[in-house]
């Protein structure tokens, strides 16, 4: 059974098919004769953290794609109440097709997989949020390979910088630093020393079987990070179940807030990005989400349609 937890689920050789469904599925988005791979499926989201991208994208592209979206609140159903995830997805794998899964602890997404029969999708773990760097590097191809498709798609991320810079031990540092060693690009954390990547994260790394000590540059020095970066990246400072931090991190992050000075610092051409929701006047200033430069919202639409090559391809895998 194939499932997306994690950005390595994907070997390298599958990303061409993988980004070029992405792109082949926008193009046809709303014609007639749209693939319908999922038709006569119905697949669940089972969210324990709100949304709105992840949400609207996933249920809106299991519609369009032929399929049922059933959305179930983590506290509406027996999980909240104390029923086993093992329980959970043996129970779930007898009614539906497959499981969106949006939480907190990344062990319940690994659970969900090893116990039902179903494909499992991490729609945001407090570990991972592959949807969301699949999709940002998608996006990064339409700027960089305008008018290429397959192999050549994926090629142009080789050698490509990104900066992070913020909370370089949070769920999208962590996704960026796997997606960047699977996509042949580099990447540059610049944040406190206290946010480094973690000991757990770098053991992560280490299994997947990268060296920590190569796989990413970490620097306290934020123009150091973007120097020459291609992409200046940042998230939230303070995610979900982090707000009793609010005023720690907002006055420890502070130097890495991504200014217009800053942004200038990275490569004349750099291109701003952030998953959103944005903070302006905290991570990033309005100046740099409103140049030219960021593409921001091109980010979020493609959560769509990147979702929707992932979802083709695993209902695939399971037919095979």
């Amino acid at each position: 059974m194939k499932h997306f937890l994690k950005e390595t689920d994907f070997a390298r050789s599958e990303l061409p098919k993988l980004f070029a469904s992405a792109r082949e599925l926008k193009r046809k988005r709303g014609m007639r004769g749209a693939p319908k791979p999922l038709a006569g499926q119905t697949w669940a989201l089972i969210f324990s953290k709100s949304s709105t991208r992840t949400r609207v994208s996933f249920e809106v592209g299991i519609h369009e794609l032929g399929g049922n979206p059933l959305f179930l609140n983590k506290n509406d159903i027996q999980l909240g109440r104390g029923e086993t995830v093992e329980d959970t997805a043996r129970v779930l794998s007898r009614f539906v097709h497959g499981l969106i899964v949006r939480t907190y602890e990344h062990s319940e997404v690994e659970q969900l997989a090893a116990a039902g029969s179903i494909p499992v999708i991490n729609a945001l773990t407090d570990f991972l949020h592959p949807c969301q760097i699949y999709t940002d590097a998608f996006t990064m191809t339409e700027r960089w390979a305008k008018g290429t498709t397959g192999a050549k798609l994926v090629e142009s991320l080789r050698g490509r910088k990104i900066a992070f810079l913020g909370d370089t031990a949070c769920n999208m540092a962590n996704s960026w630093i796997l997606g960047a060693n699977l996509f042949g690009m580099k990447i540059s954390l610049g944040g406190p020393k206290e946010f480094a990547p973690s000991a757990e994260f770098n053991a992560a790394l280490l299994a997947e079987g990268y060296d920590p000590k190569t796989a990413y540059h970490f620097t306290t020095d934020p123009f150091e990070a973007v120097r020459d970066a291609d992409v200046v990246y940042t998230d939230v400072w303070v995610s979900m179940g982090k707000e009793e931090e609010t005023k720690a991190r907002l006055r420890t992050m502070a130097p890495y807030a991504v200014t217009g000075k800053l942004f200038a610092a990275a490569k004349k051409d750099a291109l701003f990005m952030h998953c959103l929701p944005a903070h302006a006047g905290e991570e990033v200033m309005q100046e740099v989400l409103d140049n030219p430069r960021s593409i921001i919202f091109d980010q979020a639409e493609n959560r769509l349609h990147m979702q929707k090559a992932i979802l083709a391809a695993l209902a695939a895998a399971r037919r095979h």
